[in-house]
């Protein structure tokens, strides 16, 4: 039984009848808006953007604030959204959604004032003597933000944060298997006295995305697959628009002979695990080098016995969000099997649960051959393969379409920066889980077909900004700098002095 299922239309809008992965048990329908509702929701934002843009960042600030208290009052509202749509545990739906939710908005409260203002900044050589520059950070006008399912309402609440502080208009597109978790956004910031039309809910599927990303707003934001991200990507050039894209990964461990392998191992239990797998920066493939393999393999498999899959309760491991990735899952383990990996704890859906529920599964004697090992499994798969020393674990590291994230594991600090610094993705953690999304200060985005563009901190919040550069004359004066008309004794001193400032140590100095 499906959790998304096509019923009736209403009209010309599409309409779907939603299932919980707990349980499979209905909880609401979704009714999708067309591309006549979207364009709409586009001319209120449009209309709502100026006089919101014109506020003190101070003002917009204040109000994120105010955003944030209503999140810590209604948390409930938000764990028990995300649990029913997604199936995550309820410390995962807490930490994950509302705990980093807060934090966003109170960074971001704190600092978008500062990572905003406008600059003065130095220009070199001879013309400094004579001009000076400003840039002014400038709202884009109406940015389209489209989220998954895998963080329904952190993944909203952080994007749409920054680009509001920044002075836009957001249309924001939630997936169609948790569109409430989403539409809590909404609420939230309606709740704390947003002004009506800076902030639009399209409720949909992804026709309805696809509208939204064609219906002329002034940039994108989209987190989500590859297959998409390139639709995303070939729409927004053709409108030149930009676009910031947050795609699929298959983020490498590496554990070298030195690592501290109890913290390894726990590390590669929640980095494999959480949010049931289903995050972008999971843990997916796990490199390590042979003095310490088995060593290492039997620590994982121990935790791995004691994690807890329930459906009520304290659990460890939630369900699987959506039953076509269960399916993806499925076979990627039994591809693995069918080709020489031996499955060391789990390898199946749990039997006695009637919700989307995938065991957690350690998986060893794994090679690139296999679909786990080459494609995104988002899923609760540990699996690892031997290397024979940290160089091969490198060069598997880097053989790889994505580069989202990493992590290598060591007790020395410095060849652990050596390492990271030398694999091909985004970021790169080091002795831990992937924690970088989480860490603001942090530039966060991925490399080949991990995404385009970065998010989060200074660079994500100007990315909803343009840079405005403004340059005035310092000293003024009646001649335009290079003007009419020109003189062939002006050209032979251009020339002379081109020799003197760029053809001498002296003058490369002063330049």
């Amino acid at each position: 039984m499906a959790i998304y299922e096509p019923i009736e239309p209403r009209g010309a809008r599409r309409r779907y009848r939603l299932r919980s992965p707990v349980d499979r048990e209905p909880i609401g329908e979704l009714e999708c808006m067309t591309a006549s509702d979207v364009a709409l929701a586009l001319e209120r934002a449009r209309k709502a953007q100026p006089a919101w843009a014109a506020l003190p960042i101070a003002e917009r600030a204040a109000l994120l604030r105010r955003v944030l208290d209503r999140v810590l009052a209604g948390h409930s509202r938000v764990t028990e959204a995300v649990i029913r749509e997604t199936g995550k545990t309820e410390n995962e739906a807490f930490g994950m959604e509302v705990f980093a939710s807060c934090d966003a908005l109170n960074y971001y409260a704190k600092n978008a004032a500062r990572f905003l203002r406008p600059e003065k900044r130095r220009i070199h050589g001879m013309l400094g003597l004579m001009k000076k520059l400003r840039v002014v950070y400038k709202p884009l006008g109406v940015v389209g933000i489209i989220v998954p399912w895998n963080g329904p309402f952190v993944l909203a609440m952080n994007q749409t944060a920054q680009a509001l502080v920044a002075g836009n208009a957001v249309l924001l597109k939630g997936s169609e298997v948790t569109p409430h978790s989403t539409a809590l956004v909404g609420e939230f910031f309606a709740e704390a006295g947003l002004p009506e039309g800076v902030l639009e809910i399209v409720m949909g599927d992804g026709q309805t995305g696809a509208d939204l990303v064609a219906a002329g707003v002034d940039k994108i934001s989209f987190t989500g697959s590859v297959a998409t991200g390139r639709k995303v990507a070939e729409a927004c050039g053709r409108q030149l628009i930009p676009a910031t894209l947050e795609l699929g990964g298959k983020d490498a461990m590496i554990v070298c002979a030195d690592a501290d392998l109890e913290r390894a191992a726990a590390g590669a239990l929640i980095g494999s695990c959480m949010n049931t797998g289903q995050y972008c920066c999971g843990t997916e493939r796990i490199y390590v080098v042979g003095e310490v393999y088995d060593a290492f393999v039997e620590k994982v498999v121990e935790g791995a016995r004691a994690l807890r899959l329930s459906d009520h309760g304290e659990s460890d491991v939630g369900a699987i969000f959506w039953d076509r990735q269960l399916e993806i899952i499925d076979a990627h383990v039994r591809d693995a099997v069918a080709k020489g990996a031996t499955v060391r704890v789990g390898g199946r859906r749990n039997p006695d649960l009637a919700g989307l529920y995938y065991e957690p599964t350690v998986l060893t004697d794994v090679s690139h051959d296999m679909d786990v090992m080459r494609h995104e499994t988002f899923g609760p798969i540990v699996s690892i393969q031997r290397v024979s020393d940290e160089e091969e674990a490198l060069q598997l590291a880097n053989d790889s379409p994505y580069g989202l994230n990493g992590n290598v594991w060591t007790r020395d600090e410095r060849k652990g920066f050596r390492l990271a610094e030398r694999m091909e993705t985004g970021g790169v953690c080091i002795n831990d889980m992937a924690l970088t999304y989480g860490v603001p200060e942090a530039p966060f985005g991925g490399v080949k077909e991990s995404g385009v563009g970065q998010v989060n901190g200074a660079t994500g919040l100007r990315g909803y900004c343009h840079a405005h550069p403004m340059l005035m004359d310092r000293w003024g004066g009646k001649k335009v700098q290079g003007g009419y008309p020109y003189s062939l004794s002006e050209l032979e001193g251009m020339k002379k002095f081109a020799k003197l400032l760029f053809g001498t140590r002296l003058g490369r100095w002063l330049a």
